[in-house]
């Protein structure tokens, strides 16, 4: 995220066209990276099931083919989308204006060549998680924003070149982040003391029936998170229309709302971990006893921080460089979303996570994408659409009316997943 966040703050010196057109690929690319995380959930969903089964050489196996489908998918998108970049942003973008859409393409083409290297990090990263240590990626995570930061600061106020610089440095950056987890996993130290790690990579060996067993987990992770974003790429498209301050404070909002998820979702990557290893040593009433500790975690850690962004969002608007209009709808905009995020958000995004991880990934695709379509985009779409005709002089509202349509989507979800959370049939599902 803070990869995201510092590119857009950092290429806000050149204007809202800069800040907006990495925005719009930002909204676009989470696609693909939820894409890669599908994988890595589907992996550590696996690892963490063996290695609760005390199998961890079930476990190792489960690695290497992570690895192989998740930079494979890297490959694949490149290859699809580097020449057809044209064609899908002015589908999706088409009516966005010409400034913007000029800084999307130069961002994208720089973008995409680091998604590769991006599903290997994450792949690597589930594996640690799996092993129940998370501290090591994070170290690789801050070596990589480090990285990112320096190459923004060099090539966008050294060398001038705008969004290209800021690409450019996540490219650096997610190259040098894959290459420090693969050592890792591949070193002695791994090999020595951890039970997951990675031998003669070279040696590409498909296990069909454990690509399956990730898939399992994978498959409707993925196809839950690809609707979610392509969802929020429609409301974007609806968006397109609103004018620049409008575009570039949904911008702001959306990077700054996502800091505030990070506790719950920290928490959710967690759950994955716990409950996976519960489920794999055939321990029901600790995986549900543990689901419900951390939940509460979730909460306590999500209103902590919502709270302290929706004190400070003015302060936090200005480190962008947007118009009056634009930053003080950015701020209101903000305020209402904490709001949501402290009563809804964990129920809606972490809970389902807890239920991922017992192999319950049909369920929470099942409901995630008819909430999405239902309130998302629909709502959306008849909320703004209103809203605009009625208060034709007044596209801010609409903006808030998008927002609301979102904050009903989490209502449902979480309703849908407290249920499923109590009555249990989740604790009946397995992978292995």
């Amino acid at each position: 995220m803070t990869i995201g966040a510092c590119d857009t703050v950092m290429v806000a010196s050149i204007g809202e066209a800069g800040v907006s057109g990495v925005s719009l690929i930002d909204q676009l690319t989470q696609l693909f990276i939820q894409l890669f995380a599908a994988f890595a959930t589907g992996g550590a969903v696996v690892s963490s099931q063996y290695l609760g089964h005390k199998s961890p050489e079930d476990a190792r196996v489960a690695a290497r083919q992570l690895l192989y489908i998740s930079a494979l998918a890297g490959v694949f998108i490149i290859v699809l989308c580097m020449p057809l970049r044209y064609i899908i942003l002015n589908l999706i973008y088409g009516k966005t204006d010409a400034a913007v859409m000029e800084n999307a393409l130069i961002y994208f083409v720089w973008v995409l060549l680091s998604f590769p290297f991006l599903a290997i990090y994450s792949s690597c990263a589930a594996l640690y998680r799996s092993m129940g240590n998370s501290r090591l990626s994070l170290k690789v995570s801050i070596l990589m924003n480090l990285t990112n930061i320096g190459g923004n600061a060099v090539l966008i106020y050294g060398a001038k070149i705008g969004v290209a610089g800021a690409g450019i440095a996540t490219l650096i950056s997610r190259i040098l982040a894959a290459t420090v987890m693969l050592a890792l996993l591949a070193g002695k130290a791994a090999r020595k003391n951890s039970p997951i790690y990675l031998e003669k990579l070279w040696r590409i060996e498909l296990r069909f029936s454990m690509i399956r067993r990730i898939l399992k987990v994978a498959v409707p992770s993925g196809i839950e998170n690809s609707v979610f974003h392509i969802g929020k790429i429609l409301v974007y498209s609806f968006m397109s229309g609103f004018g620049l301050a409008a575009i570039a404070a949904n911008a702001i909002t959306n990077t700054i709302a996502s800091f505030s998820n990070i506790p719950a979702q920290g928490i959710g990557l967690a759950s994955v971990t716990v409950v996976g290893q519960c489920i794999g040593a055939d321990e029901k009433e600790q995986a549900k006893s543990y689901g419900r500790k951390l939940m509460k975690e979730a909460y306590l850690g999500m209103a902590t921080v919502a709270t302290l962004i929706f004190v400070l969002a003015p302060l936090l608007v200005r480190a962008f460089n947007l118009s009056d209009q634009a930053r003080l709808l950015a701020t209101g905009v903000i305020r209402t979303c904490m709001v949501a995020n402290i009563i809804f958000w964990p129920m809606s995004f972490t809970m389902p996570n807890i239920l991922r991880a017992a192999g319950d990934a049909k369920f929470t695709m099942l409901v995630s994408n008819i909430s999405m379509w239902v309130f998302r985009v629909l709502f959306s779409f008849l909320i703004s659409r209103w809203l605009l005709h009625r208060f034709p002089q007044n596209t801010n509202l609409a903006l808030y009316g998008i927002w609301f349509a979102m904050y009903l989507d989490w209502v449902f979800r979480g309703i849908c997943f407290y249920i499923r959370f109590r009555h249990g049939h989740w604790l009946e599902k397995r992978v292995i």
